[in-house]
């Protein structure tokens, strides 16, 4: 995710290039609303923002050499 993107959106598709997985991402237009907060969404496929509320999906599975 090179482009910039509001994050208003609700469900945000990530893939293995955008983990370790935060949120607010540095792509959005509001990147510092609030804390960063790391999301592990790594085992379920799926993260929440107890912040924000925005959902985050994995595409695909994470192949395990992002760290």
């Amino acid at each position: 995710m090179s482009e910039r993107h509001d994050n208003t959106q609700r469900v945000i598709e990530v893939t293995e290039t955008d983990l370790p997985l935060h949120c607010p991402m540095p792509q959005h237009v509001d990147w510092n609303a609030h804390p960063r907060v790391y999301l592990p969404i790594e085992s379920r496929g799926d993260a929440l923002c107890p912040y924000c509320g925005t959902l985050y999906r994995l595409k695909g599975k994470p192949s395990g050499g992002h760290r």
